[in-house]
């Protein structure tokens, strides 16, 4: 268990006394969950308000410090860039670590903003702005092979396989299928792989993976909808899928003042 202990400079929240310390957004909270955190001696769980000259003293295993970085947050809303390897709920899930509520999801090895809720006004608002599609969501996707996507959009029907856990496509309408809509650009070619960007028109459940893999064009590192034989090539065992650029076209009055601001956050395999 390591500690951090410091004396306070000035007046402010627990969270941002700490992150000072360069300590992760998501460690910080943990430890006020588990009472790890004391002010003058005694132990708190809330992020309370510390005066000058008060002591801090935080506790945390060294191992539990995920490498969650924070594109943006405010009274309202966090915008986190989520590693791969980790859910969006559950135990150690995204909204554990930062202590906020989902409000939509990416998939556990997808990497890329995502927009969560600090309480319940805002909560409500970004629901409806899911709902609605008042949003604008692109994505990067590295996959196998040479394409030239010009921006067209991409239209086929989508089964769900709840034996298999997949997803399964079609270029006409079978029975229980849903219609998907797939927009997708061809930024950087060569002969072995392309850097695709991708925006949903629709949202279905593994959309952008199985129908680019439909197309011809797996996502290198896809172990459900992608090739063993092209993962090995390329010795990569996750999804090079990302969601790089979130918009809000429209919301509540509530939270007006975050319509048409824009998140952008690259992954490595761009550059």
């Amino acid at each position: 268990m390591k500690k951090v202990e410091i004396i306070c400079s000035q007046k402010g929240k627990i969270s941002d006394v700490l992150q000072k310390q360069d300590l992760k957004y998501n460690v910080i909270f943990k430890a006020l969950r588990n009472k790890d955190v004391k002010v003058n001696g005694k132990r708190i769980k809330e992020n309370l308000l510390v005066n000058k000259g008060d002591k801090l003293e935080i506790y945390f295993e060294e191992n539990i410090q995920k490498e969650v970085e924070i594109i943006y947050q405010d009274e309202n809303i966090i915008v986190a860039n989520k590693p791969r390897n980790i859910e969006i709920e559950g135990q150690d899930g995204l909204c554990e670590l930062l202590n906020a509520s989902a409000v939509h999801r990416l998939d556990r090895n997808t990497t890329g903003l995502v927009i969560l809720a600090k309480n319940n006004v805002s909560k409500q608002a970004l629901l409806e702005v899911f709902k609605n599609r008042w949003i604008t969501k692109k994505y990067l996707a590295l996959v196998a092979g040479r394409c030239n996507f010009a921006g067209e959009i991409k239209k086929a029907y989508l089964l769900k396989d709840s034996e298999t856990s997949k997803v399964k496509i079609y270029d006409n309408f079978v029975k229980g299928s849903k219609v998907i809509e797939s927009k997708f650009k061809t930024l950087k070619s060569n002969e072995n792989f392309s850097v695709v960007e991708c925006e949903l028109l629709t949202g279905r459940t593994h959309q952008l993976r199985a129908h680019l893999a439909y197309l011809g064009y797996p996502i290198i590192g896809d172990g459900k909808y992608g090739k063993n034989e092209i993962n090995k090539k390329f010795n990569e065992k996750y999804q090079k899928l990302h969601c790089f650029y979130i918009k809000i076209n429209k919301i509540d009055a509530n939270l007006k003042y975050l319509e048409g601001k824009e998140f952008l956050k690259y992954p490595d395999f761009y550059s």
